[in-house]
C-alpha cells in the first residue's frame, strides 16, 4: 500500500471526457432517449447551487433548472441541453448562464431552452424508442423516497399523455459507468482527499478541553475552505462522549469534556468530488487503557481490510477480515461470548442465509466497512457489480467501528438467548460505555496497487503526541 501522491490536479474533467461518457451510455443502451434533470434552484434560503452528482456527470452543467436529453440510435448519442435563462434583474442578484456558445465551446453540448422540453420529448414518444430516466433526487441513498422531484412528475405526467410508452431506469446503468474513475477524477479525489487530510491535523493541534462540539466542527471545516475546497462533502459529524455512538450525529453543540473521546467524521469536496475521513481522538491528549483497547482493535481490523483490498480481491473478503478482528477482539475483552457467538436482533436480518448477521459482533460493530466516492460521497464501487471484486480505479473508504453501551443490549428482543448473552456482558458494557470509535480513510486502486490517499494521524502514537503536545502548551 502506497501513500498518496503529490501527482498534478487536473482541475476539471474536459469536453472529451463528458462526450466520452455520454457515448458509453449510448453503447449500452443502443436505442433509446435518456431524459435526465439536474438540481432545482434552492427555495429553502439563499444559499449556494450545488449540480447532483448523475447529472453534473454526464453534462458538466452547474447551473439550476436544467434538463438533458439525449437520443440514442444505433449507439451513437445526440445529446441536447435545456436550459433556463435567468431574467436581467435576477441575474444582477445571482448572475448569469453560459450563454449557447459557451456551452459547445465547453461542454461540446447544443442547447435549447427549458419551455421546450415538453414539446420535444412529446415528439420522440411518437418514435416507438424506449426512455430511459435519470430522476434529480440529491442521493441515491433516498431514492426510493422519490415521489414529488421535479424529474418523477414530468416523466409520470409525459406517461399520462402517450399510454404504453416504455420507461425504464437509467441510474443503473449510469452507475456502472461512475463506478470506474478516470485518471482526472482520480486526481480530483486525490485533492480532495489531501485537502481533509490536512484538516484533521490542523483540528488536533488545536484541540482543547472545554471546547464543544462546534468549536471543531469550525476548525475543521475552515481548514477544508482554506485548502480550496468548495463545502465539506457532507455534514460534517463531531460527536464527544455519547455522540460518539451515534453514527451519524450532526448537532454538534455539546461541551467536549475531558476523559472522552470525540469521533469527527469530516470531509472535503472539491470540484464536486468528496472525500470522507473520520478519526477518534483523545480530548485529554491522551487515550485511557479502555479506550486504547478499542481504538487498537479498530486499527487492526482496517489494516486486515486494507491488505484485502486489492484488485482482484472480493469486497466480501476485506468486510470478513475485519469483521473477524473485532470478533475475536470483543470475545477477549468479553464484550461477546465468542467470536462465533450469536444473539437474535431487533431488526431483519436473515440468520440461514446470512449467519454473520446474527453474531454478537454485530451488536458493537453496527455498520459495513466500505463504500464508494467521488461526485458522491456514497458513490458507486466497481465492486459493488457483477464479480463483486476491487478493480483498477475505483475510489473507495475503509471504515470499521465499535461503539460500546448497555443501551445496545436494552434495544434487544426478550429472548433467552439475548438475556443470557445481556447478562454476561452487561458489566463490561457499562465499563466501556460511551466509547464510540470509527477509524475512516480514502483509497484508490492503481496498477500500482492500493493507495492509501487520506494520510492524516491514525496510530495511537501519532495522535497522542500532537494531542498531548496541544494540552501541555499553557
Amino acid at each position: 500500500m502506497s501513500f498518496g501522491a503529490a501527482a498534478p490536479v487536473q482541475t476539471q474533467i474536459t469536453r472529451a471526457e463528458y462526450a466520452a461518457r455520454r457515448d458509453s451510455l449510448a453503447g449500452r443502451i443502443g436505442n433509446g432517449v435518456v431524459i435526465a434533470f439536474g438540481g432545482r434552484t434552492p427555495i429553502s434560503d439563499f444559499g449556494p447551487f450545488y449540480q447532483l452528482p448523475a447529472f453534473r456527470y454526464l453534462s458538466g452543467y452547474e447551473f439550476a433548472d436544467a434538463a438533458l436529453v439525449i437520443v440514442v440510435r444505433n449507439g451513437n448519442a445526440n445529446a441536447t441541453l435545456f436550459v433556463k435563462r435567468t431574467d436581467p434583474r435576477r441575474s444582477l442578484y445571482y448572475g448569469s448562464e453560459p450563454d449557447s456558445a459557451a456551452l459547445i465551446r465547453d461542454l461540446g453540448l447544443a442547447s435549447r431552452a427549458i419551455a421546450d422540453v415538453g414539446r420535444v420529448t412529446d415528439s420522440l414518444a411518437g418514435s416507438g424508442l424506449t426512455f430511459y430516466s435519470l430522476r434529480d433526487f440529491e442521493a441515491a441513498d433516498f431514492a426510493a423516497a422519490d415521489s414529488l422531484t421535479r424529474g418523477g412528475q414530468f416523466v409520470a405526467a409525459l406517461v399520462a399523455r402517450h399510454p404504453g410508452l416504455q420507461v425504464r431506469d437509467a441510474h443503473p446503468v449510469v452507475d456502472q459507468l461512475r463506478a470506474r474513475k478516470s485518471d482526472a477524477e482520480l486526481a480530483l479525489i486525490r485533492k480532495a482527499a489531501a485537502i481533509s487530510a490536512e484538516g484533521h491535523r490542523e483540528l488536533m493541534k488545536k484541540l482543547d478541553p472545554g471546547m464543544h462540539e462546534y468549536d471543531l466542527q469550525a476548525i475543521i471545516e475552515y481548514a477544508f475552505r482554506r485548502g480550496g475546497a468548495e463545502r465539506p462533502g457532507y455534514g460534517s459529524i463531531v460527536g464527544a462522549g455519547p455522540n460518539a455512538l451515534q453514527l451519524h450525529y450532526m448537532k454538534d453543540r455539546r461541551e467536549i469534556l475531558p476523559g472522552e473521546v470525540v469521533v469527527v467524521d469530516a470531509a472535503a469536496e472539491f470540484q464536486g468530488y468528496s472525500a470522507d475521513v473520520t478519526r477518534t481522538i483523545p480530548i485529554s491528549g491522551t487515550y485511557t487503557p479502555d479506550q486504547r483497547a478499542i481504538y487498537q482493535l479498530v486499527r487492526d481490523a482496517q489494516a486486515a481490510a486494507e491488505r484485502n483490498s486489492k484488485a482482484g480481491f472480493s469486497i466480501q473478503a476485506a468486510h470478513d477480515s475485519s469483521l473477524d478482528v473485532r470478533a475475536r477482539g470483543l470475545a477477549a475483552l468479553g464484550l461477546i461470548e465468542s467470536p462465533t457467538a450469536t444473539f437474535d436482533p431487533p431488526w431483519q436480518a436473515d440468520c440461514q442465509r446470512t449467519p454473520r448477521a446474527c453474531q454478537q459482533v454485530m451488536v458493537f460493530a453496527i455498520h459495513s466497512i466500505s463504500h464508494g466516492i467521488g461526485l458522491a460521497v456514497h458513490d458507486p464501487l466497481q465492486a459493488y457489480y457483477g464479480d463483486q471484486k476491487f478493480k483498477v480505479g475505483d475510489a473507495f473508504t475503509i471504515e470499521p467501528g465499535l461503539y460500546i453501551s448497555p443501551k445496545l443490549l436494552d434495544m434487544l428482543p426478550d429472548t433467552p438467548k439475548n438475556r443470557a448473552f445481556a447478562a454476561r456482558v452487561r458489566s463490561l458494557a457499562q465499563r466501556y460505555q460511551n466509547t464510540g470509535v470509527r477509524i475512516e480513510d480514502d483509497y484508490v486502486i492503481t496498477d500500482q496497487g492500493l493507495e492509501w490517499i487520506t494520510p492524516a494521524p491514525r496510530e495511537i502514537d501519532e495522535i497522542e503526541a500532537i494531542t498531548r503536545r496541544r494540552a501541555a502548551v499553557p
